[in-house]
């Protein structure tokens, strides 16, 4: 009996349930694994379904497109990018330059202007800064329908209806709250101590901004040019009311041309030049995105 009591060999029991062996547990979370990649993998088909059925839209005949809605095109017509190219009143070229210029205006505005009213928020004292800001914040609920007339009002009065200063001007007024408040957020990041060895270096507010801020400020500057481009090449009310002749038109109007409410609508070159205006945002993207999630990530935005 005594050779039992003190027997440290036999098996212990618990009320507790046994530990599932390591091998389980790993089968378990590859198994988990699989389902959520099978589950993303068929949201993103869904997802990209509609950009797939246009660009083989853009190969297939007018009269096949909406005939046969699948994948797979029966046959496969090039033709429609070289009359996209050449049907309109001037070349496609041309509006994708005027949504060039458009866009590189409204960069350099929006990167100015916003990064300079972000530092001011941010690093200045001033009476009524915390109002101003609150005021700017909710700018951001406002509708562009709601000062759309006002504005239409003030540049018709001052002639610049039919050209893309009211378009390309508000950007240098920092008029978009939202890259005025990622900016805000990401300098109030940077440490107030390198402003201050500046300032004993004998720094202004200028220097400070130039030299210590702006350089620390890439990735801020880099989400707002990513954003500032997208928006601005695929803006389609704004041009729609303040540029009225065709050869002023920027892409998203020159598409539109392609439709005929009265005649016939030309579908399989609209597809074939909408695929060619994606090149650009898609590009930009690519070689961005990088820039945009470390944006996203170091302004504390979710």
């Amino acid at each position: 009996m005594t050779d039992q009591l003190h027997d440290t060999t036999a098996p212990v029991t618990t009320g507790t349930a046994p530990v599932p062996p390591r091998r389980h547990r790993r089968h378990r979370h590859l198994t988990s694994r699989t389902l959520r990649h099978v589950v993303m993998i068929v949201a993103s088909v869904l997802m990209i379904y509609p950009l797939l059925w246009m660009v083989v839209s853009s190969l297939r005949p007018n009269e096949e497109i909406f005939r046969n809605p699948g994948l797979l095109p029966l046959s496969l017509d090039f033709s429609n990018y070289e009359r996209g190219w050449t049907s309109l009143a001037q070349p496609f070229s041309h509006y994708l330059m005027n949504s060039t210029l458009l866009v590189l205006g409204c960069v350099v505005g929006n990167l100015i202007a916003c990064s300079l009213t972000a530092y001011a928020f941010a690093r200045l004292k001033f009476w009524g800064r915390n109002v101003a800001f609150a005021i700017m914040l909710m700018t951001l609920m406002l509708p562009i329908h709601v000062v759309i007339v006002p504005q239409y009002i003030m540049f018709s009065q001052t002639g610049w209806v039919n050209t893309m200063l009211p378009l390309i001007l508000p950007k240098f007024l920092a008029t978009d709250a939202f890259f005025v408040f990622l900016m805000v957020q990401f300098i109030r990041g940077i440490p107030k101590e390198l402003d201050e060895a500046a300032r004993i270096d004998g720094c202004g507010h200028f220097r400070i901004f130039f030299q210590v801020i702006l350089p620390l400020m890439l990735p801020a500057l880099a989400t707002t040019t990513i954003f500032t481009f997208m928006w601005m090449w695929n803006d389609f009310f704004g041009s729609l009311i303040y540029l009225t002749s065709p050869e002023n038109f920027t892409v998203p109007l020159a598409l539109k041309s392609f439709l005929d409410t009265q005649g016939s609508s030309d579908w399989g070159a609209m597809f074939a030049m909408s695929v060619v205006s994606l090149i650009p945002l898609f590009l930009v993207f690519l070689f961005g995105q990088r820039f945009l999630i470390k944006g996203f990530a170091t302004t504390g935005i979710k």
